[in-house]
């Protein structure tokens, strides 16, 4: 087994256990503890230090766990969606680079969505005023 592999196999399972609602409780526990252990050690230094290193190396290493565990599902949603993008009928493919593509050509498809958005919601709004003269219309009088 690869060192990658066996990476992102940690990566993983620490992406998932640090989600927890168990892991946010033994944490605060640490913190309680630690807080709690203040005045036997008279509010030294040495107590101050103990949770300000610990906190950071955990911070640390977090950030490049959660973000190797981003970059993976970051990935994975994009293939699908190039793949939906693939598979459907009369379909823009251009979109299947769109994460390359630099700020001014995505403001431009950005554009271009929000006035296809803009016209469908006319389209809705036609529709239902057309509903309405049509239900206007077959109500029963009195």
């Amino acid at each position: 087994m690869s060192m990658t592999h066996r990476y992102e196999g940690l990566a993983k399972q620490a992406a998932k256990y640090s989600g927890r609602p168990v892991t946010f409780l033994i944490a605060t526990l640490v913190v309680i503890v630690w807080a709690v252990s203040g005045p036997i050690f008279h509010y030294s230094d040495t107590w101050q230090l103990v949770i300000n290193t610990g906190t950071t190396i955990i911070t640390f290493l977090m950030v490049f766990l959660i973000q190797n565990t981003q970059n993976t599902d970051t990935t994975a949603i994009q293939l699908k969606l190039d793949e939906l993008i693939r598979v459907k009928q009369a379909v823009d493919n251009s979109l299947l680079n769109l994460e390359d593509m630099d700020a001014a050509s995505l403001e431009k498809f950005r554009e271009k969505y929000l006035k296809l958005a803009k016209e469908a919601c006319e389209q809705i709004e036609e529709k239902a005023d057309v509903q309405k003269v049509d239900e206007y219309k077959n109500k029963p009088t009195a």
